[in-house]
């Protein structure tokens, strides 16, 4: 009976193939910071009024804690669950440095050859631009504008159709010479993907990462498709809470385009450390801090952003805010500790000192 206990309470990753996730996970020997982590939690859903939460917390590639919070679906009072998907914004970048890294270790990919290599209808800028410099903001590729089409739903058929919304603007500054945090960056990145790969992105991403991590609730947020155990998306708007509106996402599957599970999203931290993935080599390439032609350190690598805590700890990390959507994505790389949070409407503030805060309680020793 105790064993059946403890396999009740503490779980892999894995799950068989058609077993339904159960509703909760939880280590027995992180029962007091799984409660500290329960109340500050939701003391910041019921703050801020968020319809519904999900977390999960790993160490060492085992889950310590996963559970929802409050509702996918408010007005069905249908609640969050392990299998609930939310929109995670530009997490959806660190997703793609993932398959970033498979291309090069597999030598499809060379990331300081200009992008015409790959993609050779794409017109020159004044400047070459390379794959590595779209991967870390110095491309000198603009981000959004107000007067950009994607405030009314359109759907994008391919990822080249996307490229239309900025592809004839000039660069903001010479590649390598300044940090311009860009979206279109990472939609322009994708097109590179398609051309090194010689598949569409999001085939390439199902086949490259999602299937070798077993991410199997991660994928496109269609807004012309029924996606299973999607969540419903939420916004304040003078003071009471409506749906968000609809949005489509295709110009940007790569930079904020995904859907996903916290307990998918710590899959994909603990890839960075697992060895099992990409090769070490290729995670230092990755989480390596670029710097500019001035000597500026930018402490963003390929898709993620690159800190330390106030115990230097090193951290590596991404947030995402999108349309009814905020997922923060936290790793410790020395601890062998990830944690996710996601949400479910816009303008939530969970941010790194909050997320610091949950993985703070885990950092702890057990008791």
């Amino acid at each position: 009976m105790l064993l059946l206990l403890a396999c009740l309470f503490y779980l892999p990753f894995a799950f068989a193939q058609g077993d339904r996730p159960p509703e909760m996970i939880q280590h027995p020997a992180y029962g007091n910071a799984i409660q500290k982590a329960q109340l500050y939690l939701d003391s910041l859903r019921r703050r801020q009024d968020i319809p519904g939460l999900s977390i999960c917390v790993a160490a060492s590639g085992q889950i310590l804690w996963a559970q929802g919070f409050g509702f996918a679906d408010l007005e069905n009072r249908q609640p969050v669950t392990l299998q609930s998907k939310f929109r995670i914004g530009s997490v959806s970048k660190s997703l793609t440095s993932l398959a970033v890294g498979r291309l090069v270790e597999d030598h499809r990919l060379d990331l300081d050859a200009p992008i015409q290599r790959y993609l050779p209808d794409f017109l020159p800028k004044q400047y070459p631009i390379t794959a590595r410099q779209l991967a870390t903001h110095t491309a000198g590729i603009r981000h959004y504008r107000e007067n950009d089409p994607i405030a009314c739903p359109i759907r994008y058929p391919t990822v080249q159709a996307g490229l239309t919304i900025f592809s004839a603007d000039s660069l903001m500054s010479p590649p390598g010479t300044a940090y311009h945090y860009s979206t279109y960056g990472y939609s322009l990145l994708s097109a590179v993907i398609e051309g090194a790969s010689g598949t569409d992105y999001l085939t390439f991403m199902q086949q490259a990462v999602f299937d070798q991590l077993g991410m199997r609730s991660t994928g496109a947020d269609y807004a012309d498709s029924l996606v299973s155990h999607r969540v419903r998306f939420y916004e304040h708007r003078q003071g009471r809470l409506v749906n968000a509106a609809l949005v489509d996402n295709s110009y940007k599957w790569a930079g904020g385009g995904l859907l996903s599970t916290p307990v998918d999203l710590v899959k994909a931290g603990c890839a960075l450390f697992s060895g099992t993935f990409l090769r070490p080599s290729t995670t230092a390439l990755l989480l390596h801090p670029q710097v500019l032609a001035n000597g500026t350190n930018t402490a963003y690598g390929l898709g993620w952003r690159i800190g330390a805590d106030a115990q230097r700890r090193r951290m590596v990390h991404h947030g995402g805010s999108i349309d009814g959507g905020r997922t923060f994505l936290l790793v410790y790389p020395g601890e062998k500790l990830v944690v996710a949070v996601t949400a479910n409407m816009s303008g939530v503030r969970i941010n790194l000192p909050e997320v610091e805060t949950i993985a703070h309680f885990f950092l702890a020793p057990p008791r």
